[in-house]
């Protein structure tokens, strides 16, 4: 019987971002589930839409056997931590050396592609590494990788296979897992690695041009398919994350398969043209003025990403540039109450609305100003005085198309309006990309005329459907809207930062 370690370490690595990845981020089980190792791994993680779980899926039904080893995941930020990165690896190291003396015959592992810590630039292909000289050139480890991945060649190298997501926002990720347990299979039934083609991009994709729900990277994924159909292939075109800075940052086209270098030469002719991948941002201002236009005559709300705040790419979900910008249109007194922000990530927020109670007025400095990569702070809090109009635990169970089935817990919550605007603030991190994490505050999206969310494409999932029109905002934060901004250190002469 088919015995298989399975472990996991997700961290999405903004170098420009102005916070750590330490132990207590993979711990704290507020944006992914808390650090797990051991049996309780398989109980905690099935069902939820992650790669692991569907690879624990697609392993049941093979008849294989799972020896879990740890799996780790923690909010995009900077650097992970060299204490978390070796408290990570060193457990799953140790549960493979352990295993490989009990029998084992594969590794999975489900990760991001795009971690960097404070002492290794490649921390997927260091723990690669690691594990190649536990295990020997032999035994199969094949890994599921995030679409936003930055694809080193030391990955490439140490890996069987490896294979990417295929949408944006990640609605395939238990899907990925299973493409990785197929993947495996056909690895064991070969006996040897089948051929492996690569092709790096010359240029950075914004993380806005990403939404496989737009053009051209609709189009293309739906390409990538029929090419892998027509060639026996699997393969992966991830478009990277373009805010690491470390040499190999990059979009990376690669397949696995007999005729592997037909196919990724012909899906990285189509993904190669720069032009494609330019799209518009509004400034912040101008967000807000299109949008109350718009929502005047609308019979859906108007969805605002404020995308240069996403806590999903680096950001801490706390500036303030876009409830500035509602306020001083008048947003709140033209649709009173019908104006929402969040996720607000204000702890101190928070804990004086419970204290004060619903109905409670408070005079508060909402939100933080924060280093940006321009070298200037993002706008100063909100002052004023603010209505506690909800609260909860920030308990929440999403029901979205992504991550559904997951439990966030993002401690005391609290919806508090000014001037007719809403904000849901919390005092955990937590990408607004489900509707559910509004609802937890008592707002309700679809009753809304405008929607500020603090995220850049993975709210598409669940708000895009319900909205009549959706705007991406620039206002100050840490995760640039354009790559050319950032002040790149390490990236080689030949990589261009904009298409």
């Amino acid at each position: 019987m088919t015995r298989v370690l399975i472990a996991g370490y997700q961290h999405e690595t903004n170098t420009f971002a102005p916070s750590l990845a330490d132990w207590a981020a993979f711990t704290r089980g507020d944006s992914f589930p808390a650090y797990v190792r051991g049996p309780e791994m398989i109980e905690r993680l099935a069902g939820i839409n992650l790669p692991v779980a569907g690879f624990i899926a697609a392993a049941r039904r093979r008849g294989w056997t799972l020896a879990p080893s740890a799996w780790a995941g923690a909010i995009p930020s900077s650097y992970v931590t060299r204490e978390a990165f070796e408290r990570i690896a060193g457990a799953i190291c140790d549960d493979t050396q352990a295993a490989r003396e009990r029998g084992l015959d594969a590794i999975y592992l489900d990760l991001h592609g795009a971690a960097v810590a404070e002492h290794a630039a490649d921390t997927e292909g260091e723990l690669l590494a690691r594990l190649r000289a536990i295990v020997g050139p032999e035994l199969p480890i094949v890994a599921s990788l995030d679409l936003h991945a930055n694809v080193t060649q030391r990955m490439l190298r140490e890996a069987d296979a490896l294979v990417a997501y295929r949408t944006y926002p990640h609605v395939d990720m238990a899907d990925t897992g299973e493409r990785a347990a197929d993947l495996l299979a056909r690895r064991l039934r070969a006996g040897r690695r089948e051929p492996l083609h690569a092709r790096r991009l010359p240029f950075l994709i914004p993380i806005n041009a990403q939404s496989t729900w737009m053009e051209p990277a609709r189009a293309l994924y739906d390409e990538l398919g029929a090419i892998d159909r027509e060639h026996g292939t699997v393969l992966s075109f991830c478009m990277g994350f373009p805010a690491s800075d470390f040499d190999e940052c990059a979009p990376m086209v690669w397949g696995h398969g007999e005729r592997a270098e037909a196919a990724v030469e012909r899906l990285h002719a189509r993904v190669a043209e720069p032009a494609q991948w330019r799209v518009p941002v509004l400034a912040a201002r101008d967000a807000v003025a299109q949008a109350i236009a718009l929502a005047e005559r609308a019979d859906k709300p108007v969805v605002i990403a404020d995308t240069q705040d996403n806590p999903g790419a680096g950001g801490d979900s706390n500036t303030t540039g876009m409830l500035h910008a509602l306020r001083a249109q008048g947003a709140g007194q033209r649709f009173p109450g019908q104006v929402a922000l969040g996720l607000l990530f204000d702890p101190a927020a928070a804990r004086a609305a419970a204290q004060a109670g619903v109905g409670a007025e408070l005079d508060l400095a909402l939100g933080t100003a924060v280093p940006t990569f321009t070298g200037q702070p993002s706008d100063p809090p909100l002052r004023g005085r603010f209505k506690v109009m909800h609260l909860a635990d920030g308990r929440c169970t999403l029901t979205g198309p992504m991550m559904t089935g997951l439990s966030v817990q993002l401690g005391p919550s609290a919806c508090l309006e000014i001037d007719g605007i809403r904000t849901a603030v919390v005092s955990g991190k937590k990408q607004l990309l489900d509707r559910q994490l509004l609802r937890m505050v008592g707002i309700h999206s679809e009753q809304m005329r405008i929607v500020v969310v603090k995220s850049s494409n993975h709210f598409r999932a669940d708000f895009q459907p319900h909205a009549s029109h959706v705007l991406v905002a620039k206002a100050a934060g840490p995760m640039a809207a354009d790559p050319a901004d950032l002040p790149w250190q390490n990236l080689p002469p030949s990589m261009r930062t904009r298409p």
